[in-house]
């Protein structure tokens, strides 16, 4: 309706403007413009403006490889598999089933950070459109395990309403560490292989389950390379991704515990974040005083850094919060 009234509007442009002065006809020739971009529902102006989700793939990849890069410290694994992931989802045109990511690894090691700069990156101008990115934490929105069914539904049909008004809709799951057994399994008929299901195509829709299950032993395998005297960077990412698999299946405390959605691989991808180092502390901090707008001081960066680095006991290679509380630490320092 709204373009066919646009339509007879410019319609009758043609035979108004003749007895309006010049300016006047200026101010309506740009007035029809300015509401016919409002109107299409692939504006340009309308989604600069006003939320929309824009059918055509605006992630610019360049722009999001640099900021993974650049502001993503000691996680060269993950930020590799994310990269390929996204490029081959976001490069076909009809993905065959939506894209299923789940992100593992000990607190501060960047799970939460990186699944933001992806939602920041998702849409066009590179602003976040909140329509579209459907963060659920699962001590907020499913705190009762009594409500476990009631969850169920509600979940399925939160996921089922969004896609249908946008199917490039992002969902990160947090804290799936506590999770209520067999809840995320009501939404495995969305993560399948189907071209559409009650007329609704979920290929395009993008979901991040963010897990501290599974940093245990990813810290294993890193510490036994290091004690070999083998670089993190060798580390198999095949080998990672297959003992997470197995790991969060077989773990009581974990969400994924006997899930359907590990037995059916309908996760695409198991991707592990490496415990942090004393360098990439270092890091962190330098990054928070920059943000924080103070000016760099080498021996209050080592100093943080150092005494964030705590595990294993006697080693004292990796700190056990990664950066989760360098910004608190900086401000007190100053």
């Amino acid at each position: 309706m709204k373009l066919l009234n646009a339509a007879v509007f410019f319609t009758l442009v043609p035979t108004l403007t003749p007895a309006l002065e010049p300016l006047s006809t200026s101010i309506l020739m740009g007035s029809a413009a300015i509401a016919w971009q409002l109107l299409s529902p692939h504006s340009w102006l309308k989604c600069r403006f006003l939320e929309c989700c824009n059918m055509k793939d605006t992630l610019n990849f360049s722009v999001l490889k640099r900021d993974l890069e650049r502001k993503v410290f000691g996680q060269h694994l993950a930020i590799q598999i994310i990269l390929r992931a996204l490029s081959t989802n976001m490069h076909s045109k009809q993905p065959r089933k939506p894209l299923v990511m789940s992100f593992h690894g000990w607190t501060g090691t960047g799970k939460t950070f990186v699944s933001s700069i992806i939602a920041k990156n998702l849409y066009q101008l590179n602003i976040p459109r909140r329509r579209f990115v459907h963060h659920f934490s699962t001590v907020l929105h499913f705190p009762h395990l009594t409500h476990v069914q009631l969850y169920k539904e509600q979940l399925q049909n939160w996921i089922r309403g969004n896609v249908s008004a946008c199917p490039r809709s992002l969902f990160i799951f947090s804290e799936m560490d506590q999770m209520p057994h067999g809840l995320i399994d009501s939404i495995m008929p969305f993560l399948g292989y189907h071209e559409e299901i009650d007329g609704v195509y979920y290929g395009k829709a993008i979901f991040i389950f963010l897990n501290n299950a599974g940093g245990d032993k990813i810290t294993e395998m890193a510490l036994d390379y290091w004690r070999r005297m083998k670089r993190r960077e060798d580390i198999s990412t095949k080998e990672l991704q297959s003992l997470l698999s197995e790991e969060i299946f077989r773990n009581r405390s974990s969400a994924f515990f006997q899930s359907q959605l590990i037995q059916k691989n309908l996760i695409d991808y198991f991707i592990p974040f490496l415990p942090l180092e004393y360098k990439h502390v270092r890091q962190c901090v330098r990054e928070e005083l920059r943000v924080q707008g103070h000016p760099e001081d080498e021996d209050l960066i080592s100093e943080i850094a150092l005494a964030m680095t705590d595990y294993p006991s006697e080693e004292r290679l990796y700190s056990s919060k990664g950066c989760k509380t360098v910004a608190s630490r900086v401000t007190l320092s100053i």
